[in-house]
């Protein structure tokens, strides 16, 4: 089975892409590392103060997939601090 986790972030105040690459990155890098899981920028790549955010995970038990990615989820809306989550979703495939 396949997990996927959509988060729409909004970044506030970012100036230019370069800004907002360089307050992604830290955050991409933490949930690939922390969480074990495939991250990248897959949406509006060219706005500078959104962003939308896939992971993925390969498990064999469809409620792992959803419990982790749903740890994920929690874990961006109370620690990141430099945006908002707008949306989430997450899909069990």
């Amino acid at each position: 089975m396949i997990g996927q986790l959509t988060l729409h972030l909004r970044l506030p105040c970012c100036a230019s892409l370069k800004e907002k690459r360089s307050r992604l990155k830290p955050l991409l890098h933490r949930l690939g590392r922390q969480f074990n899981v495939s991250v990248a920028e897959v949406d509006r790549n060219d706005c500078w103060q959104e962003a939308v955010v896939a992971c993925a995970m390969v498990a064999n038990n469809g409620a792992h997939l959803q419990s982790a990615l749903e740890t994920v989820c929690r874990w961006v809306e109370s620690n990141w601090p430099d945006g908002d989550v707008l949306d989430t979703k997450v899909e069990i495939i």
